[in-house]
């Protein structure tokens, strides 16, 4: 397996593991706990930077490309398809940043967004993972002459250290660890989220 969809396939397990802390926070607000802006800021900035700009930044900006380059256009298709879930997912997260950035107790209504939201934005993300794993980058392993691959893998480490810096990466793998932490993911829902194995295409 080459290095950047290996490392890209390891912040996957990262980010599922979020998204079931992201769960398990869900379960306590329908349980009648008190939505806290702080906690509610902290998952989406993981998600906002880690998440999208950090590793859907790599894909965006260098495996699509590639995979473009190689035969497979943007406008239909497989990539099409993760670029559309890339936005809807930003659209869930947005409304988390704006929420975790106001004032004052979180309200009724606002709580009621968040689990909206987040309950949308974990199992649309958690099909996206299962798609890339298991459709999408095998797809660009068989598709990508090796050389262009160690190519791609020098390219992919040049993002993660000129777009986003791995200062700031390391920054958000400890938010990570600590919202796990905080909120530990339901071993069983976790293990039936991956197990749609098979029933996840790509429309």
């Amino acid at each position: 397996m080459n290095n950047s969809i290996k490392n890209m396939m390891d912040e996957h397990r990262l980010i599922e593991q979020v998204l079931g802390a992201l769960e398990t926070y869900i379960d306590r607000l329908k349980s009648g706990q008190a939505a806290s802006r702080n906690t509610v800021t902290q998952f989406a900035t993981f998600f906002r930077q880690f998440a999208d700009q950090c590793h859907h930044g790599k894909e965006e900006d260098r495996l699509f490309v590639k995979m473009n380059q190689c035969g497979f256009p943007k406008e239909y298709g497989p990539i099409a398809v993760m670029l559309a879930e890339h936005e809807e997912g930003r659209n869930h997260v947005g409304v988390l940043a704006d929420i975790g950035g106001a004032s004052g107790p979180c309200s009724t209504e606002e709580t009621n967004q968040i689990i909206h939201h987040g309950a949308s934005f974990i199992p649309l993300l958690r099909a996206h993972i299962q798609k890339e794993d298991h459709i999408l980058y095998p797809t660009a392993q068989q598709s990508i002459p090796p050389a262009e691959f160690d190519q791609l893998d020098a390219a992919c480490l040049d993002f993660d250290q000129k777009t986003i810096g791995i200062d700031k990466i390391r920054q958000l793998k400890e938010t990570a660890q600590e919202l796990v932490q905080s909120f530990p993911p339901d071993p069983e829902k976790m293990s039936a989220a991956s197990a749609c194995v098979g029933c996840c295409g790509t429309h």
